[in-house]
């Protein structure tokens, strides 16, 4: 691997938003791929074909953050310090060691140790973090305030990690924390408004790293996560192929949701 290959794509646009897909990626470096287990191949927990689905946001002004290599390699929505996101249940680390079937990912005695994690944290984790910071400093320097939605998508069903099935689509702020009460109202009325589409706000998935660090509502910095279910846009089986009629049903939400963000106003509070 070349050390200047990059890490991610960043395209900088010209309106509030910056949309992050941070476990899209599909890379993993030959010299850890090789201690996994032959099923870490497949990929099976990546957030399939986010790029595509949120590639609208482009047209709309918005900027795209989109990693390379898999959360195989380092999970970016993780805290540096590899605390638990998610007390009391099931979690995967910064580097994960696990599949979300709770399977072991590498094959004996080959996980990460604590100076390789800390290397992987450096190499991939650090700067796609400092291009998130920069980017949303921009923002907030050009229009007044930045605006953060961080995209993900999982199985609808995944026992090791929660009981029974998702809604189709769980907004995430913290409780509230990561964004303004009338953002948070917004966006929760634009699910309401719909009926294709089961959703919930603040359930299972409130929120990772990048929604809780980098939504700051004091300093104008307002953020958010949406989940959703590959049921939604993709089988979700092997080879996890995207549905066209499936994911043109869901793209008018995520239209109505980017457009409410856009039309959003800090004075709305």
């Amino acid at each position: 691997m070349s050390a200047v290959e990059p890490i991610f794509s960043l395209q900088q646009g010209a309106v509030p938003l910056l949309v992050s897909l941070p476990h899209c990626g599909t890379l993993v470096p030959p010299s850890i791929l090789h201690r996994m287990v032959p099923r870490a191949q497949a990929l099976e927990d990546t957030d399939w074909h986010l790029a595509q689905v949120y590639a609208f946001v482009l047209e709309l002004g918005a900027s795209l953050i989109v990693p390379r290599f898999s959360r195989y390699v380092i999970d970016l929505n993780r805290p540096p310090d590899n605390a638990p996101m998610y007390e009391g249940v099931n979690n995967t680390g910064l580097c994960p060691e696990r599949f979300f079937s709770g399977d072991v990912l590498y094959q004996p005695d080959q996980q990460p140790d604590r100076g390789e994690v800390s290397q992987r944290r450096e190499r991939y984790w650090q700067p796609y973090h400092d291009a998130l910071r920069g980017e949303l400093a921009r923002l907030k320097s050009a229009h007044g305030h930045a605006l953060l939605l961080d995209g993900h998508s999982i199985k609808s069903e995944l026992p090791w990690l929660f009981a029974g099935r998702l809604p189709d689509l769980n907004l995430g702020t913290a409780d509230g924390a990561t964004c303004a009460p009338s953002l948070r109202a917004a966006l929760s009325q634009a699910l309401q408004a719909q009926h294709d589409f089961t959703h919930v706000v603040d359930g299972r998935f409130k929120g990772g790293y990048i929604a809780r660090h980098y939504g700051r509502p004091t300093e104008n910095v307002h953020a958010a996560q949406l989940e959703m279910c590959w049921s939604c846009y993709m089988s979700e089986a092997a080879p996890y192929q995207l549905d066209p009629q499936r994911s043109a049903r869901l793209a008018p939400l995520l239209h109505a949701l980017v457009r409410t963000m856009l039309q959003w106003k800090p004075s709305d509070d």
